[in-house]
């Protein structure tokens, strides 16, 4: 299994970290390959490829604003691969997050 992500809240600061670290982390429990892209205050960081994508099983989108390079999910998002969600709710919940994104992923 293999989840790659998208964080990106409003001020581009702490919460779009704190959901890259919270996918990450509960990634890491569960023995699943994961990259999270951010794109903070900082500009973009740790950029997904268009391979990382295409190889991923789902896609775990936790923004709150407009990404930049969002053409690059197409596919995914075509195949109902992608699970969009503000980064404060992920933020709270990360397993249930993981759960919707392997359940995406099973289809």
């Amino acid at each position: 299994m293999k989840i790659v992500g998208v964080a990106a809240c409003i001020t581009g600061v702490a919460h779009t970290y704190m959901a890259q670290e919270a996918i990450e982390q509960e990634c890491k429990k569960r023995g699943i390959e994961c990259k999270v892209e951010t794109q903070g205050g900082m500009g973009i960081e740790n950029e997904l490829e268009e391979d990382e994508i295409a190889d991923a099983d789902a896609v775990i989108m936790a923004v709150a604003i407009g990404i930049e390079g969002e053409d690059r999910f197409e596919e995914k998002e075509e195949e109902g691969r992608i699970l969009t969600m503000n980064p404060s709710e992920l933020i709270r919940d990360p397993a249930a997050a993981v759960d919707k994104a392997i359940a995406l992923a099973q289809q």
